[in-house]
């Protein structure tokens, strides 16, 4: 195919004319270089989609992009020279700059590669049709795969032969699904579903580092809820989440998501899905590499207590939610709601979820200075008295009335020291 059958459109996104994206354009094309932004930023422009990172292809070698950003006033770091690929820095913006590449060897996780000046072949190493789009910086498209047709149709295809693209990187199973989660409609493409379920045994070669972070993507996904179901038919998420897992569960935790107007949540996702306990918590943890803060999610979404079942009075609820915390307790009354069964309609348990919206937790009037300040001396019974009045302060209902709040310290820091 030749370069003037598939520079079919033209596009003119902002960022495109953005003066740190011009200057790196500039400083590549003094060297006689070509370059083009390629893959997702041009994706997702072309259907209205945010653009976060741009990544630049180019016909330098990696020596020269380090040479001519330098020549430029640029920052340049060889961040995967191996592979071709520099970061180049203008006004404080980072691009990844690679050299146009194909694959001379690959073991279904990592590609040794020789460098190219053809597009067409950097075009077909590349993974998905709807990947391999690049764009000029006069806004020319180029299309080497029928990605803008694919785009359009809202269709995830492997580029060339899928068996051949899954054995090059084993991780293109997820990618395949992640994707098909994120951009694609209606049932998913055959030839890749059934290459991916013939292949899955290859998903045993993948760091867990790399599983993690398609897994998440996907779970957040738009379509995940269809594209987990075919994964579980064919055995996929079950090499995943290696726990007993719950479709029907996450279906209504997505949709009860939904209705409540709140942004996709991987970890509490993943939770509906496959945490039926706190082991379960802790062994997914521990097999996908949470880090500590997403572990404490994953666990806190299961957290237990009974103020986030709406069949107890508010005043309970108040308690659970002041000692859990909004983020827990949102995240725990979903789960319990999506657990129960109930449908995402269900009044009383979308009053307990939005509990977090009508009543602000308090904050605990005295500190260890109040006690202090009482004549109670340093030590244990500083925090012990403290404790005794927030039991108190919570079965009140955390009563703000400050001359009744201090009365009631003051009688428990007089027994304590009597």
């Amino acid at each position: 195919m030749t370069e003037t059958a598939i520079k079919s459109t033209r596009m003119n996104a902002e960022w495109l004319h953005a003066p740190a994206l011009a200057k790196v354009f500039a400083a590549l094309s003094a060297g006689g270089a070509d370059a083009r932004v390629v893959g997702g930023a041009v994706r997702n422009a072309m259907i209205d989609r945010p653009v976060k990172d741009i990544d630049i292809a180019t016909t330098a070698l990696p020596a020269d992009v380090m040479r001519l950003a330098a020549d430029a006033g640029l920052g340049a770091y060889p961040t995967g020279i191996d592979h071709g690929t520099v970061t180049v820095v203008a006004d404080k913006r980072s691009f990844e700059v690679t050299t146009l590449r194909r694959d001379v060897e690959t073991d279904g996780r990592h590609a040794v590669v020789t460098f190219t000046t053809s597009w067409e072949e950097d075009a077909a190493r590349r993974d998905f049709t709807i990947n391999a789009l690049y764009c000029s910086a006069d806004g020319a498209v180029y299309d080497f795969a029928s990605g803008l047709d694919d785009l359009r149709q809202r269709r995830v295809r492997f580029i060339g032969d899928a068996e051949a693209r899954i054995r090059e990187d084993y991780l293109r199973i997820l990618r395949f699904f992640r994707f098909s989660a994120e951009y694609g409609k209606g049932q998913l493409d055959p030839t890749g579903l059934a290459a991916a379920n013939a292949l899955k045994e290859g998903m045993s070669l993948l760091s867990a580092e790399r599983v993690r972070a398609e897994l998440l993507k996907l779970l957040a996904a738009p379509n995940a809820v269809d594209v987990v179901n075919a994964m579980s038919k064919g055995g996929i998420i079950q090499r995943v989440v290696k726990t007993r897992l719950e479709p029907d569960r996450f279906a209504r935790f997505v949709a009860i998501e939904t209705v409540l107007g709140e942004p996709p949540d991987a970890l509490a996702r993943l939770a509906a899905l496959g945490v039926n306990n706190k082991q379960d918590a802790a062994f997914l943890s521990h097999e996908l590499r949470l880090s500590n803060a997403e572990a404490e999610r994953l666990a806190s979404a299961s957290a237990a207590n009974p103020g986030i079942n709406p069949a107890t009075p508010e005043a309970v609820a108040q308690t659970a939610l002041y000692k859990l915390g909004a983020d827990t307790f949102a995240r725990a009354v979903r789960l319990a709601w999506a657990q129960s069964g109930a449908p995402s309609t269900d009044p009383h348990w979308r009053a307990r979820a939005l509990l977090t919206d009508r009543w602000k937790i308090p904050t605990m009037p005295f500190s260890g200075n109040d006690v202090l300040a009482l004549g109670v001396k340093p030590g244990p019974k500083v925090g012990k008295i403290l404790e005794a009045f927030e039991r108190w302060w919570m079965s009140e209902n955390f009563p703000d009335d400050a001359e009744r709040q201090s009365k009631v310290l003051k009688e428990l820091a007089r027994e304590a020291v009597t």
